[in-house]
């Protein structure tokens, strides 16, 4: 992944969904041309609502899902297991 690429990553977690799509507007009222949406396990709720959300009610029209890809990933937790934790990137841009 370039420099640029990774400019344009919002990583989903545990804040509140309003807090990605104002990220997500931000980079957008920048000047990205195309945005990733990255989140996993649990958080991916909140990236699908973060979409949704941009799509319905901030960007109505203007906005559009170029990718979604989905995984998953094996994660290391505290007590030594390993265990297979869910991935989503869901890739936007504004329509023309």
């Amino acid at each position: 992944m370039s420099e640029a690429e990774g400019s344009n990553v919002v990583l989903v977690g545990k804040k509140p969904v309003m807090n990605y799509v104002l990220a997500t507007l931000t980079l957008l009222n920048q000047g990205a041309n195309e945005i990733v949406i990255k989140a996993r396990g649990r958080a991916i709720s909140k990236a699908v609502d973060t979409v949704e959300i941009l799509r319905n009610r901030f960007l109505q029209g203007k906005l559009k899902v170029v990718n979604v890809s989905i995984g998953s990933q094996e994660v290391t937790r505290q007590d030594g297991r390993t265990s297979r934790v869910s991935t989503i990137d869901i890739a936007i841009s504004r329509a023309e």
